[in-house]
């Protein structure tokens, strides 16, 4: 499983890892920033597919099961990557060139779209109980690996190749590479175990009488679910607004306000996150032990103090050393949503809707406020306005601040069926959420 998503998720990194040097050649016209602005509202598109991918891959997830779910994610990541690895740029076909780049970033998004939501609720199902929190974590392990993977590539291109031939046709090769292992991962997903949650819904249902049957799909999820699902979006904002600025955006930033050279800053990038990946185990189990709260009290309330300080440090530094640090140190803060993000939205969900309970507001959020950080940043500092990005940052990361509020701590050892919503407040002496 692990293997799995490292590598969907490199397929998604590689697009924001090689954009500054294929920018051109899919958007000749302009100065460094506007071609960085195209290629960022491409990579926006892709986020936009997120929230179909969500309905119809959790649908999907919660009916045929978490392994075909998985399986068809990965097809649609390495088809998006082949076309992107072998389309012409814009001065051999015009504008068909960014209307392919378009197409392959749609089918990507589709991808992940669901690929969230299932993930987290396989990982969820295997755990036992007390350690959910330590084997969800490894969900961010995985895309941080995989963009990590994005970088190493990066880094060994830039070594091999010089500036033109990365230019010209080298940032082509990571994109072959991504859909070669897409094919090895697919045959692969293909053998995994399905999760014995889902095999035991499956066949409670089954053994159910079509006047017993329950609702399920859109209609269970917004009738019996609201809450939850509000919950889910309140806590995703911050967290996905904060995940993007500090790893895809902040290499941009870097180099674009800081001006410290793309090679420095790839493996400032690459140093960071791997620090960053390491400290998600440990902070998941960290939540099995003192709860899912106050580890997200820790990130919210960290970021929201410190992203203007830390931003504005960042964009007027020159020295790599102290770049590291100051991303090290956003990146802890941020390990208190990502190591929970999947974990503290399964739970609040039953077996039957939980891939697309997780999938779904999660989407929305990637799509509606993920998608459009880097546009929104890279927009502001056309317009002179770069400080008041940080600020955009600050009240996002504050919505998810008062979405812990409503978060309620399931028992240490309950199952992860049989618990109590992890909702607050709640009446006493009524039937649980779950």
């Amino acid at each position: 499983m692990f293997i799995r998503n490292l590598v969907e998720w490199y397929d998604w990194f590689a697009y924001a890892t090689f954009s500054i040097y294929f920018a051109s050649v899919f958007f000749p016209e302009g100065d460094q920033t506007a071609q960085l602005l195209s290629t960022a509202v491409v990579f926006a598109v892709g986020f936009f597919m997120r929230p179909l991918g969500g309905w119809l891959l959790g649908a999907y997830a919660d009916r045929f099961g978490r392994r075909s779910a998985l399986t068809l994610s990965v097809t649609l990541m390495s088809a998006g990557s082949l076309t992107i690895a072998f389309a012409p740029g814009h001065d051999a076909i015009g504008l068909w060139a960014p209307a392919l780049l378009v197409l392959a970033r749609l089918a990507q998004g589709l991808s992940v779209g669901g690929e969230f939501g299932s993930s987290a609720s396989y990982l969820s199902e295997v755990a036992p109980a007390g350690r959910r929190g330590f084997y969800s974590s490894f969900q961010y392990v995985s895309i941080v690996l995989g963009q990590l993977a994005a970088l190493l590539v990066a880094i060994v291109l830039q070594n091999v190749l010089t500036e033109d031939q990365l230019h010209g046709w080298g940032w082509r090769i990571p994109f072959v590479i991504g859909a070669v292992a897409g094919l090895v991962v697919m045959y692969l997903r293909r053998t995994m175990e399905e999760s014995e949650h889902f095999e035991q819904e499956r066949a409670r249902t089954a053994a159910q009488r079509p006047e017993e049957r329950e609702r399920k799909g859109l209609v269970a999820l917004f009738a019996e679910y609201p809450r939850q699902l509000l919950a889910v979006f309140g806590l995703a904002i911050g967290g996905t607004v904060a995940f993007y600025t500090y790893t895809t955006y902040l290499q941009k930033y870097l180099v674009n306000t800081a001006g410290i050279p793309k090679a420095t800053v790839t493996l400032i990038g690459f140093a960071a996150l791997f620090v960053y990946m390491l400290m998600q185990p440990a902070v998941g189990a960290l939540s099995d032990r003192i709860g899912r709260r106050p580890v997200m009290f820790a990130f919210s309330g960290g970021c929201m103090l410190l992203t203007v300080p830390l931003m504005t440090l960042l964009g007027r530094t020159s020295s790599p050393w102290i770049a590291f640090l100051l991303m090290v140190v956003a990146l802890t803060f941020v390990t208190g949503y990502s190591a929970l993000a999947a974990i503290i939205k399964a739970e609040m969900f039953p077996t039957k809707v939980r891939a697309l309970g997780v999938g779904l507001p999660h989407a929305l959020v990637t799509a509606t406020f993920g998608g459009l950080t880097e546009p929104i940043a890279l927009a502001l500092k056309d317009a002179g306005q770069e400080n008041l990005f940080f600020w955009y940052v600050t009240g996002c990361v504050g919505l998810t601040f008062l979405a812990t509020l409503l978060v309620r701590e399931p028992s240490r050892d309950s199952q992860l069926d049989t618990a109590d919503a992890p909702l607050a407040p709640q009446r006493p002496k009524t039937a649980p959420l779950v």
